[in-house]
């Protein structure tokens, strides 16, 4: 766990989600903190709602698009990373981790609640996402 507090909004919005779903969303939160503390220029974000479901900006650098954490109507037994659709995240996350996540069009990456956390994958998507408006149209992913 970070020792980033769950601000009351968030807190009410993730309260709303049964017990599997709200843990895994967690688990995911606090991989959003770390990897934000652990990649040069990404800096504080910003957590608020957007849509109803937790947001995660990096308003102070500018350096990435906003990832939202909720749940897929077409996948309700899965927790959602949402970004930005007109993004190129999802089409290259697919490429990468089709055999790790599930997706949903280009705007989300579905996790499932019960099954093993792919944490070094996701750390990957996640920093992809934190950092997209620094990143060339040719850069791939890649480890830290």
């Amino acid at each position: 766990m970070t020792n980033h507090p769950v601000p009351t909004a968030v807190a009410e919005a993730l309260g709303r989600y049964p017990e599997p779903i709200r843990m895994r969303l967690l688990q995911v939160r606090d991989l959003i903190f770390v990897v934000a503390a652990e990649t040069e220029g990404v800096g504080p974000l910003t957590e608020t709602l957007k849509w109803g479901e937790p947001a995660y900006l990096t308003e102070a650098s500018g350096s990435g698009t906003t990832i939202r954490l909720g749940v897929s109507k077409s996948a309700p037994g899965h927790c959602a990373v949402f970004v930005n659709c007109k993004t190129t995240l999802i089409e290259t996350f697919r490429a990468h981790f089709a055999n790790d996540f599930a997706f949903e069009g280009q705007r989300a990456l579905l996790i499932p609640t019960t099954d093993h956390l792919y944490r070094e994958p996701l750390v990957l998507c996640l920093r992809a996402a934190l950092t997209y408006h620094r990143q060339k149209p040719t850069q791939k992913i890649r480890p830290a």
